[in-house]
């Protein structure tokens, strides 16, 4: 396991704590559907979020939005259509979200794209 993959699941656990202390409901974590991987995929509420974690920690906030770049969007939303069309309840309201790490702290984007 390289450093890279192990610091990504860090910051995974990292942001599932900041999302449940935030009243989220924790449903998958990297989530994997042909063609692409989703980090998180939780509950506000009644909205079905799907949670892309960046950690950019030598950088300042909004650094982490510069690489959901069209074709990472592109491939969050198939796998987000995968996750919908297995869960048998097509017509839930969904947003895409960034938890951004950095060293300026963490920056929670709601509906980012």
């Amino acid at each position: 396991m390289t450093d890279i993959y192990r610091n990504g699941l860090l910051y995974e656990l990292r942001a599932a704590r900041f999302l449940k202390t935030h009243g989220y409901r924790l449903l998958a974590r990297r989530y994997r559907a042909q063609g692409g991987e989703i980090d998180l995929i939780a509950l506000d509420g009644d909205v079905l979020v799907f949670i892309e974690v960046k950690a950019r920690p030598r950088m300042m906030l909004g650094a982490g939005i510069g690489a959901v770049d069209t074709d990472k969007r592109r491939r969050l939303k198939k796998a987000a259509e995968c996750y919908i069309a297995k869960s048998g309840k097509p017509d839930r309201f969904c947003r895409f979200d960034i938890l951004e790490f950095t060293r300026a702290g963490i920056r929670h984007m709601k509906n980012a794209f």
